[in-house]
């Protein structure tokens, strides 16, 4: 079949299984992910979506989130798109004998009833406002790698000394987003907290531009850029605080004049004698505790990170540490804190492995490993995660187990002065290897780097496999046409070891809630 029937073949399946056409009231997509806001989430039939080839599992969050792996998605969703503006164009009007058409105030009242529902027990004002910062980071994550990669064959050619009429060029196509990235976050700060984008896109521009060297504050000249990403994220919220206020008090015969002016004005003032002093005080913290951490106690702290991580994922905590990451590659050209998190997902892979191995005879779950190894191997966790070792319990931990020893042993090397980084956040495992940076040349950092994930495979197996099964367990699942943990965890059940206890470890969800609909992107 080719790629593009397959990909729309994938969409048609998909598209009945949501509720159709007319439930659907939002289509996006990220790295991994069909995200689709939906009216009526009781129309979704879940037990055959999972059961869909291309899909790998889904995710309840403030969207329906359909995990279809990385290059898939992107293909899948405009086939998607187009599928249902044809059924939406096709769809014959209501005949006046005919049974009384609901409306689309009533399915989304329908649909928010039941979204409050399912995210009372896990929405808090905290992870929520994660989830904001995330939605502001997250779509950058493109231009990142591909700049990132740019710079890392770029650093190389110079290196070598090879094609010197051409890195100047590939400089200029590494650097130029990063000297513009705090635009891009106001622009994407102002429209995920309701105001209009172009106005935070222009009040972030004041941190990066040249003339700002020209004005002193706080008793020291400002410089350009002076602030990065968290300036930008300030200077953009502040300006849509400034802006609704202005649309209340403004008339509106005088809105498109005042309020444009008064937002750019107000807000780039407190930028300019306020924000770009506080934010890049707290920028220059930032790297230099990194710097501290690793340097004195890189082992302990690698092995902490690295073990948890993959809690933190599951927690929807991660998204804390995104602009973290943005802020050293601003600082520093790269983050050292993402290749010892990326231990997590070699911990990840070694379990799953171990698993595939304690298992002989239950087949299932043997084809789910050798079919989301590559997509483990590459960083994308998902498949395993929600697919292996979550539903299994103890696999889960042992996984995590794996990632702190990995991560010690980059940690460790950290403190021995020999810094491995990323240029761009986003990809993971073998993935990230073209995007590795550090100060002591490139072949060095690849090898750390290495030797850090073998030890994640290694000790992510060696822990799941003697310490990641009970006898129940094992009992449970250690039979032919025995049903994949995927469905296990689909259909709310629970294996003997994962019984959600008091202790509240990550192998113990809280009761009641679904491991596979934890807000994760791995």
């Amino acid at each position: 079949m080719a790629t593009e029937d397959k990909n729309r073949a994938t969409a048609a399946a998909i598209l009945p299984l949501v509720g159709g056409a007319a439930n659907v009231a939002s289509i996006a997509h990220c790295m991994t992910r069909l995200r689709l806001g939906l009216h009526d989430r009781s129309l979704v039939d879940d037990e055959a979506l999972k059961a869909l080839p291309a899909v790998m599992g889904v995710v309840e969050d403030d969207t329906y989130q359909i995990v279809l792996g990385p290059g898939t998605v992107a293909r899948v969703t405009p086939e998607f798109e187009q599928l249902v503006e044809e059924a939406r164009e096709a769809a014959p009007a209501p005949g006046p004998g005919g049974p009384a058409a609901v409306s689309a105030d009533d399915l989304a009242a329908q649909g928010a009833a039941i979204k409050a529902q399912q995210k009372a027990k896990n929405a808090t004002p905290f992870k929520l406002f994660l989830r904001k910062i995330a939605n502001i980071f997250v779509p950058l994550i493109p231009a990142l790698i591909g700049c990132g990669i740019i710079a890392g064959l770029n650093g190389l050619l110079v290196n070598l000394q090879w094609l010197p009429a051409v890195t100047p060029a590939l400089a200029a196509m590494a650097s130029g987003f990063m000297a513009l990235i705090a635009v891009f976050v106001g622009y994407n700060t102002a429209k995920e907290f309701g105001g209009t984008p172009i106005l935070g896109g222009a009040v972030a521009a004041i941190i990066v531009f040249p003339g700002v060297a020209n004005i002193d504050a706080f008793g020291q000249t400002l410089s350009p850029g002076q602030g990065g990403v968290l300036g930008a994220l300030g200077a953009a919220v502040l300006a849509v605080y400034v802006e609704k206020w202005c649309r209340r008090w403004v008339p509106e015969a005088l809105d498109v004049l005042v309020t444009p002016t008064l937002t750019v004005l107000i807000s780039g003032l407190v930028t300019i004698f306020g924000l770009m002093f506080v934010a890049g005080e707290i920028s220059s913290a930032i790297g230099t505790f990194a710097d501290w951490l690793l340097s004195n106690g890189g082992a302990g702290a690698g092995f902490v990170l690295g073990g948890l991580f993959l809690p933190l994922v599951m927690l929807g905590l991660h998204q804390a540490l995104i602009p973290i990451h943005t802020t050293l590659i601003e600082q520093q050209g790269y983050t050292v804190l993402l290749p010892i998190l990326a231990m997590a997902g070699a911990g990840q892979v070694g379990a799953a492995m171990a698993v595939y191995f304690r298992l002989p005879r239950n087949e299932s779950i043997r084809r789910t490993i050798k079919s989301a190894l590559p997509a483990g191997l590459l960083g994308v966790g998902e498949p395993l995660i929600y697919g292996v070792s979550l539903p299994l319990g103890r696999p889960f931990i042992t996984a995590c187990v794996g990632g702190a020893f990995g991560g010690g042993f980059v940690g460790l090397f950290n403190q021995l002065g020999d810094t491995v980084g990323s240029t761009a956040i986003g990809p993971s495992g073998w993935a990230l290897f073209p995007l590795l940076d550090g100060n002591h040349g490139l072949g060095s950092t690849i090898a750390i780097y290495g030797a850090g994930l073998l030890v994640g495979y290694v000790a992510g197996f060696l822990a799941t496999y003697f310490f990641g099964f009970s006898k129940d367990l094992l009992t449970e699942f250690n039979v032919s046409q025995e049903p994949a943990p995927s469905t296990i965890a689909a259909t709310g059940g629970t294996p003997p070891s994962a019984t959600p206890s008091s202790s509240g470890g990550p192998d113990t969800p809280d009761p009641g809630t679904d491991p596979a609909k934890a807000p994760a992107e791995v």
